[in-house]
């Protein structure tokens, strides 16, 4: 009985593991711009999942809403803030 445990235990690890680089791989695809930004990877999984694919998408949301992503820290909302300036992109009123 414990080693057919072990067995299942060990089956869905396995799939866990190939959810994951499924999951990674997903925001690879998604999260090239913000790559190039050098974002910390918590907020770029957070601007993909929000559908933010690029700089010029943050135009369709708030300050208030992006500071409120999960995983959108200070560090990336200065960040943003920057490039945003730098391409004359302003946030939704």
């Amino acid at each position: 009985m414990a080693k057919a445990l072990k067995g299942k235990a060990a089956k869905k690890s396995e799939q866990a593991g190939s959810n994951a680089a499924s999951d990674l791989a997903k925001y690879e695809k998604l999260d090239r711009e913000w790559r190039e930004i050098d974002l910390a990877a918590p907020a770029r999984r957070a601007l993909v999942d929000a559908k933010l694919y690029k700089v010029s998408d943050l135009r369709k949301i708030s300050l208030a809403e992006l500071e409120g992503l999960h995983g959108m820290g200070k560090s990336a909302v200065a960040r943003i803030k920057v490039i945003m300036n730098a391409k004359k992109i302003k946030f939704r009123s």
